[in-house]
């Protein structure tokens, strides 16, 4: 990479870290990062939600207590790491200097981007993952550096250790190699050496999730069920607003450039890719952010067929651009007071709609408001738990609703017994010995414990944080006695994968 290509990558570069440092420590922990911090507790090779790789480094940077910014700091890396990142992958294809600018600012100035390294998730990594693999797969192709597919073999095998997202994103790669790729590439070892190496990274993972009937598909079923990802026209115009209006003719430029120009055509394969990771993602209802891993490599190949563009233009659409991507930071880092972003969301124009079902009505939108409340959720726990008899003490277990409460409840109720649910990994860990003879129910309906109990009375709510999610405000702590039969006979019952709450939890 030349100099002036460094520079920009640079100092783009820097003006991420300073923006997600100073941010990474705001608001509360994320309902997910809680949760990926007792999972990390719990070393496995697989989870019913997830593959290990997030929920075992989050439990490594907790060792030595609860603390956000470090929580937050890979997020942080990953968001850094995808400038230079494009800006290396538009100078393969052949951009100037004039690309390399417009590929980092579109890398640091897409809002959902951006969104994904606010906190800690299984997506945050699939930008800079995405991009990784296709860069190395096209300098295996562009330049025949076979040993390039090895490293891009290693980074998908670590990105499936992350999220499965990236499946999409290596079958669209695949197609576009058999559609338009050197055919040569197909009877290079080096190609399938990249290949087993992803395939045994993996493959861990993959045992537990058969092993244990596959968890993860049924879990997808129901989230999937609830996503509000429309069809193709809603799902396009979301896309432009989502990841920076000002930035759709440079994504856009990279599908269709390939095919209109002779120069760009050696990028083809990528382009080929994008349209089908977007089509799989519709096609399957997925969630609007499950493209985004995609955007970097069409902002590199869009930026290089824009790379002789006059450079007062070039420089007044990266300013703006930039400007754009700014004006949508306190958005989607929590860099204001929560009742100020309150106020701004209500005055908005356009507010973008929520992704999925459980995000309607969330104050500061599904993210924010998913970091509020769960303190108080700990705390009112712990005071109905000492409000119990110290018989009752003994044997009480604490049955939380979702995997969210239980986590807070294992992460800030110090000195409570660990937390039972029947959502997602927690199912997964049983009820621990409890027989259901005292059960403290955080975030149930005593009509809905009515039937499986002698007693139900409620010792507490929770829920007072305005900002808060609006399944998580007022919601009651029953104190359950008698259950028959056994909670361990029961357990079955409380099973639930991917939606938010125990659906027999709440009346809505």
């Amino acid at each position: 990479m030349s100099r002036s290509m460094w520079f920009a990558a640079a100092l783009v570069a820097v003006a991420v870290a300073l923006v997600h440092l100073v941010s990474a420590g705001g608001y509360g922990l994320f309902a997910n990062e809680l949760y990926f911090i007792i999972c990390g507790r719990h070393p496995a090779i697989g989870y019913v939600d997830q593959p290990p790789l997030v929920p075992l480094l989050a439990a490594a940077t907790q060792l030595g207590g609860t603390n956000a910014w470090l929580l937050r700091l890979p997020a942080v890396l990953a968001a850094v790491a995808l400038v230079p990142t494009t800006v290396a992958f538009a100078q393969l294809l052949g951009g100037s200097t004039r690309a390399a600018w417009l590929a980092a600012v579109a890398a640091a100035a897409s809002a959902l981007i951006t969104a994904m390294t606010a906190a800690l998730s299984t997506s945050t990594f699939e930008p800079l993952a995405f991009t990784a693999v296709a860069y190395f797969i096209a300098r295996g192709v562009l330049l025949a550096e076979s040993r390039a597919f090895w490293w891009a073999g290693l980074i998908a095998g670590v990105a499936l250790e992350a999220k499965y997202g990236i499946v999409f994103w290596l079958l669209g790669i695949a197609l576009g190699l058999v559609l338009f790729g050197d055919r040569s590439v197909w009877r290079s070892r080096d190609f399938w050496i990249g290949a087993a190496i992803a395939i045994l990274l993996v493959l861990p993972n993959a045992a537990w999730q058969l092993v244990h009937g596959l968890p993860f598909l049924e879990l997808v079923r129901n989230d999937n069920a609830g996503n509000l990802t429309g069809g193709p026209l809603r799902f396009l115009l979301d896309q432009l607003f989502l990841i920076n209006i000002l930035l759709a003719p440079l994504w856009i430029a990279g599908i269709v450039a390939p095919f209109a120009s002779k120069r760009m055509a050696p990028a083809r394969f990528l382009s080929v890719a994008f349209v089908v990771t977007a089509i799989l993602v519709v096609a399957t209802h997925g969630k609007d952010y499950y493209l985004a891993g995609a955007y970097p490599t069409m902002f590199a190949v869009g930026a290089t067929a824009c790379t002789r563009l006059w450079r007062w233009f070039v420089a007044l659409w990266a300013v703006l651009a930039a400007a754009n991507g700014a004006l949508a930071v306190p958005f989607v880092l929590p860099l204001v007071p929560p009742a100020r972003l309150a106020e701004m969301l209500d005055r908005m124009n356009f507010r973008p709609p929520p992704m999925e079902k459980a995000c309607v009505g969330a104050p500061l939108g599904c993210i924010f408001s998913l970091e509020f409340g769960w303190e108080e959720v700990a705390q009112r726990t712990a005071d109905a738990y000492a409000a119990l008899p110290p018989a009752d003490r003994g044997k009480a277990a604490i049955l939380a609703s979702n995997y969210a409460e239980a986590a807070a409840i294992d992460i800030y109720g110090k000195a409570l017994p660990p937390a039972l649910s029947g959502n997602n990994q927690y199912y997964f860990w049983g009820p621990r010995g409890y027989d259901g003879s005292v059960v403290v129910a955080v975030g149930f309906e005593p009509s809905a414990l009515a039937s499986l109990c002698g007693s139900v009375a409620i010792a507490a709510r929770y829920g007072t944080s305005p900002y808060a999610m609006p399944y998580e405000r007022n919601r009651p702590i029953v104190i359950c006695r008698n259950m028959r039969p056994s909670l361990a006979a029961r357990w079955s019952e409380f099973k639930h994968y991917g939606i938010e709450y125990w659906p027999q939890a709440a009346e809505r």
